[in-house]
């Protein structure tokens, strides 16, 4: 027996492991739902069940190609609002284009805010997003946000994987020492800054460290790796000044370009990561260590359909 009846679960080709997982742990089944291209490139959409009066999630990540699965996201909400379904939720598990979120410089767009104007345009009537990228990327969309966070799920596996007696969580740049300051927290260990500059894009320079490493295990997080430079830097600068293990995690494993190479020529022991992006099996190196967020998802979805706090999840 389905035990939610009124909700259908929809997926583009972002990440169809993740949405069958989410499945999976509703005890559902995916709503069926073919996405495909013309010849001409232009995305064509099929949904061969109805939707009328349905509580809709979409579960697209709009990762790598990040224009594709934007599209991709749309034209699925815009078919399922001229469907009648009763409310449109947006899964984002990974929201690109996130780190354009404020004018640097003059002329600078700030693409964050279009991608949220573009889904409500859609049809969006929530949006379900984990770990963006800066917190009031929420205040960019005109409709709720439910905001989750990975951290959870961080704690318990460090919790398993190391005895935290000389353990220290590491902050890679000054903007993400909230995040790092809430995972020592819950760690109950103390916490360190690496002090950097980032002379362009993808490039940075580490300064010093503010706080002691010395003989102790440094857990550096970030909300994503991408090119790997910040990371296997400040890995490094730990080792240096004395660190005898480093590790690092994070949410979203964007891991572009040189990323793979570096982390595995990097002297880090391991990278936790979640599957918000799937990891193409090119990728898939020993030291890199999968955590599922579909049970996390999967409960938000749940509170969501009845009207349950979701806060309750990561509080």
């Amino acid at each position: 027996m389905v035990r939610y009846k009124n909700i259908k679960i929809l997926t583009g080709n972002a990440n169809p492991a993740l949405a069958a997982e989410i499945t999976d742990y509703l005890g559902m089944e995916l709503t069926h739902a073919s996405v495909g291209a013309f010849s001409d490139g232009e995305i064509c959409l099929s949904i061969s069940e109805s939707v009328r009066g349905a509580d809709c999630y979409i579960i697209q990540p709009t990762c790598t190609p990040v224009n594709d699965n934007l599209m991709e996201l749309l034209i699925m909400t815009d078919a399922l609002r001229r469907a009648s379904a009763k409310r449109i939720t947006a899964v984002l598990p990974y929201y690109g284009y996130a780190r354009q979120d404020r004018k640097n410089k003059a002329r600078d767009p700030i693409t964050a805010k279009l991608v949220a104007n573009l889904i409500t345009e859609a049809g969006a009537r929530r949006v379900l997003g984990v770990d963006l990228h800066a917190g009031q990327i929420q205040g960019f969309f005109d409709i709720p946000v439910d905001h989750l966070m990975a951290a959870p799920l961080l704690v318990d596996y460090f919790k398993n994987r190391l005895d935290l007696e000389d353990v220290v969580v590491v902050s890679p740049d000054i903007g993400g020492v909230a995040r790092a300051r809430k995972l020592a927290e819950d760690l109950h260990v103390p916490l360190a800054i690496v002090d950097k500059r980032r002379p362009k894009p993808n490039v940075a320079e580490v300064m010093h460290i503010i706080g002691d490493v010395s003989g102790k295990r440094a857990i550096m997080i970030d909300d994503m790796i991408d090119t790997a430079g910040t990371i296997t830097l400040g890995a490094e600068a730990l080792l240096k000044n004395g660190a005898k293990e480093v590790f690092a995690c994070c949410t979203h494993p964007v891991l572009s370009g040189p990323a793979i190479e570096r982390l595995e020529n990097s002297a880090l022991t391991e990278v936790v990561v979640t599957n918000t992006i799937p990891l193409l099996e090119e990728k898939r190196i020993n030291k890199i260590k999968v955590l599922s967020i579909a049970p996390l998802i999967g409960e938000a979805i749940i509170r969501i359909h009845e009207d349950i706090s979701v806060s309750k999840l990561f509080v």
